[in-house]
């Protein structure tokens, strides 16, 4: 697959994303670190807020990054902002406005896999910059791949959700993960490994779906 842009001309993006929304970055960052945090307490998550903030990760990647910037080297970059709008829409809209998300880490196989997917987010920043050798010109937070992944690890401890939700992800996390091959991104390697991590998931979600139906359209 040919790329319409250079390597350093995507480097180069990052260098002006970062230089210019580093305060923004840095509070996403944190706002991220503290959802991940209260998924550790005994209490369950506030299903709201951390849609809410779902919803800005990925309407912030839409804008701040596929608008302002990643258009200017790739015209596709329009299509992609329309694609991560319409999924902040769905997730503001299911689990804002309608309140139909909540998370908790339940004691399942699948609550240290998104555990460890949202850890790996928030160490997104550090493992390029130790790649890189670089604080600048390199992938920070905020940006689709770690949006992804962490939103990846956040639904395998969702308590109930739309498996609309899951198609944005699994899509971005084809056509990122071969981009970070194309690119040499090592770090967005773990990103086609969350979506298919989120597809077995849907797919076991969709057979306990239909076993339970069945089971009671037999009693």
């Amino acid at each position: 697959m040919q790329l319409p842009f250079s390597r350093e001309e995507f480097f180069d993006l990052f260098a002006a994303y970062n230089g210019t929304l580093w305060p923004a970055v840095i509070l996403l960052w944190a706002a991220s670190a503290l959802a991940g945090a209260s998924l550790l307490s005994s209490r369950p998550a506030h299903g709201r807020w951390m849609s809410g903030l779902l919803a800005v990760h990925w309407a912030w990647s839409a804008v701040a990054y596929h608008g302002v910037f990643f258009t200017r080297i790739n015209p596709a970059a329009w299509l992609f902002a329309a694609m991560f709008l319409l999924q902040a829409a769905l997730i503001a809209w299911s689990g804002v406005i309608r309140g139909q998300l909540s998370f908790e880490p339940r004691r399942t196989a699948w609550t240290p896999i998104g555990l460890s997917l949202m850890v790996y987010s928030l160490l997104y920043p550090a493992i390029n910059a130790v790649e890189q050798g670089s604080l600048l010109k390199i992938p920070t937070f905020g940006l689709p791949c770690p949006t992804t992944i962490f939103t990846v690890g956040l639904f395998l401890l969702a308590t109930s959700r739309s498996r609309t939700l899951a198609i944005v992800p699994i899509i971005w996390s084809a056509i990122g993960g071969s981009a970070a091959f194309l690119l040499g991104v090592s770090a967005d390697y773990m990103l086609p490994v969350a979506g298919a991590v989120l597809a077995v998931f849907e797919t076991q979600r969709s057979q306990m779906t239909f076993s339970t139906v069945a089971r009671q359209g037999g009693e």
